[in-house]
């Protein structure tokens, strides 16, 4: 809070005005009050929702989702395709995730954190009473909940014990006393992933990086482990692993041999794998298995694109599947009557919105339809898909969405928005609020998949690893070599932006590129790597120096110190608006304060706009409102003119 209070007296000439204007909550430190017409103007685009399943019923065809109708996303009931949402959580904080009790039904077990700070906890709503029970210690951080068929057994995993380390632990949600230690892990990046179907067995996941992972065999009385997944020490990843229908094989993706992840069977008696979708030069990105045993459904990620495929889980022979827009399918979820396939559907003109398939009928029924503000969702951009060859001649490539050039003639200004990750990717997703740069501000949306992103291979992934951390940020500056040259787009009017590691994508961009970009919207960017490792919470710190370096090797750590932003920010000569969440427990809030500090300490413009109730970016509608309408002032001062 130092920091904050040497900051306030530059900008006391707007303090009178902007605390009128400002919640308690938020700090908005050099942001000037925004205009009454400004909101009006930018409110269509604040009133949009999606919907997202969360389960099916285990007796009803009825759905549980998440959605948001006041300031956070909670849990709802739909009880057929179209009808109504009813509400059955009403908390303050947003929900996270949930499940009905997969016997009977009888209550709903749901996660939430507190203020963003990701430290989650799980409950129990008890659907006869409304009565919420606190089921975890409500300090450390725990996920990845899975039940058993019987829904008398929930495992997941839970920091309580050192605060760094996962470990595994079991309860009876029923009876919170039952909970208890069943396995001591080492390292942040476990995860349950299925219970067997005798309930003896569990299957458990050991992320090491997004090029390394492992998968586990535990027992579930005795918490003794083993490792199902040769080479324990190879760059090959693994996920998803769900037991078959007789418990002696399992299912999982797995890039083995392959620049991909494919859909393998591995026997567990003999370990021999049997890949299902050799035919496919593309991630499988998730996939569910019915419960029969005998289809499983999964969704593709096709340059971006999602795909969703139903197949034989015995020979991998395809079967009729729901013909989609383009788009992006996820959560395929079967329901226990094992004919209705459960997904989420979004696309550029699409909000997501929950989704069905009988795979006996082939009937396709939309559940959820999320309001839009009142707009024409036809009428919103559909991207192009991009593809430039970069400064070693690596194809790279994004999606860009031009405004319309009959209503915006000339050549249009820039928002170039970098994903985080940063083994993350840019899909042609809704783009929701952001339609007000296209159709209101006549701005250009490119989003950028650099080297480094996922979606595009293995080795792809690996091409921006520790020392070669900057080849990404060349990249950048090979898509505005190419915005230069295409004639509907002004060069000359280029904004970036990001969040979380495009935020530091942001901030890199500035010190490298400043003569080339007019500003630029750092959101709970990496300002200094160095900083940035010692403080992040203690059970990342491991699997992050595995993606950008570990600072305690004195060669990788002159590295980072010398390509961090905080470093080179003398080469910042572009306005910035920072935006950060005080309980951010991935890029702590000081990233924000020194990188504001330093900026205006050489002079420098920079904005900064800080919640105290928020994360890793902001969840609260209240708070996610007033960010983007000042972003929509900061880019109206600095890159449209």
């Amino acid at each position: 809070m130092k920091l904050i209070h040497t900051l306030l007296p530059l900008v006391v000439c707007i303090a009178s005005i902007a605390r009128a204007e400002v919640a308690e909550n938020l700090v908005a430190d050099g942001v000037p009050a925004v205009s009454k017409e400004l909101k009006a103007e930018a409110s269509r685009y604040l009133e949009f929702r999606a919907a997202s399943f969360s389960g099916w019923h285990p007796k009803r065809r009825e759905m549980l989702i998440a959605t948001r109708f006041a300031d956070s996303v909670q849990m709802h009931e739909v009880r057929m395709p179209g009808g109504a949402r009813r509400q059955l959580t009403f908390t303050p904080e947003p929900v996270g995730s949930g499940s009905w009790q997969p016997s009977y039904g009888n209550y709903i077990l749901f996660a939430q954190d507190s203020g963003g700070g990701e430290f989650y906890q799980y409950y129990r709503l008890d659907t006869g009473t409304g009565r919420i029970t606190l089921l975890t210690d409500g300090k450390s951080r725990n996920g990845s909940g899975r039940f058993a068929r019987s829904g008398e057994k929930f495992a997941y995993t839970s920091t309580r014990r050192t605060g760094l380390d996962t470990d595994i632990y079991v309860m009876n949600p029923a009876n919170p006393t039952t909970d208890k230690l069943l396995c001591e892990l080492s390292g942040g990046g476990w995860s349950v992933s299925d219970w067997s179907h005798d309930e003896t067995k569990l299957l458990i996941n050991e992320y090491v990086s997004i090029n390394q992972s492992r998968v586990y065999l535990v027992d579930a009385k005795t918490g003794a482990k083993e490792l199902l997944t040769p080479d324990a020490a190879a760059s090959v990843a693994y996920s998803g692993a769900l037991f078959a229908k007789d418990d002696k094989s399992i299912f999982l993706t797995s890039d083995a041999g392959s620049e991909f992840h494919r859909l393998t069977r591995m026997d567990l008696k003999t370990r021999t794998v049997q890949v299902l979708t050799a035919d496919i030069p593309w991630d499988v990105a998730e996939f569910d298995l019915s419960p029969d045993g005998k289809t499983i459904a999964f969704v593709t990620n096709e340059e971006g694109l999602g795909r969703l495929h139903l197949r034989d889980a015995r020979t991998g022979k395809k079967l009729r599947a729901p013909e989609l827009p383009a788009g992006i399918p996820s959560g395929v979820t079967w329901h226990e009557n094992g004919r209705d396939l459960a997904f989420n559907f979004t696309s550029a003109r699409s909000p997501a919105d929950a989704y069905s398939y009988d795979i006996k009928t082939a009937k396709l029924e939309r559940w959820t339809e999320s309001e839009t503000g009142g707009l024409n969702t036809s009428r919103f951009v559909e991207p192009e898909l991009v593809r430039i060859k970069s400064f070693d001649g690596l194809q790279i490539s994004g999606f860009l969405y031009r405004p319309d050039s009959k209503q915006f003639p000339g050549k249009r200004p820039v928002i170039v928005n970098i994903h985080g990750g940063p083994e993350s990717q840019s899909r042609p997703i809704f783009q929701a609020r952001n339609n007000y740069y296209m159709s209101e501000l006549g701005v250009a949306v490119f989003y950028p998949n650099v080297r480094g992103s996922a979606g595009f291979g293995k080795t792809f992934l690996t091409l921006d690893n520790g020392f070669k951390r900057e080849d990404s940020v060349k990249d950048i500056g090979a898509f505005l070599d190419w915005i230069a040259k295409d004639a509907a787009l002004d060069g000359d009017r280029v904004a970036v932006m990001g969040g979380s590691y495009g935020g530091y994508m942001t901030l890199a961009c500035l010190t490298h590129f400043s003569d080339r970009l007019r500003c630029g919207v750092d959101v709970v960017g990496i300002s200094s790597f160095i900083t940035f490792l010692k403080n992040t919470q203690d059970y990342r710190r491991d699997l992050r120096r595995v993606e950008y370096g570990d600072e305690r090797d004195p060669a990788m750590a002159e590295f980072l110190q010398q390509i961090s932003p905080l470093t080179n920010v003398e080469k910042i000569r572009k306005p910035l608006f920072v935006v950060q969440g005080k309980n951010d427990p991935r890029v702590p809030v000081t990233e924000a304060e020194q990188m504001v500090k330093a900026v205006r300490d050489q002079g420098g413009a920079a904005w900064y706009l800080m919640a105290k109730d928020e994360g890793h970016g902001f969840q609260k509608k209240k708070n996610a409102d007033f960010q983007f309408i000042s972003t929509i002032q900061f880019l109206q001062e600095q890159l449209l003119p």
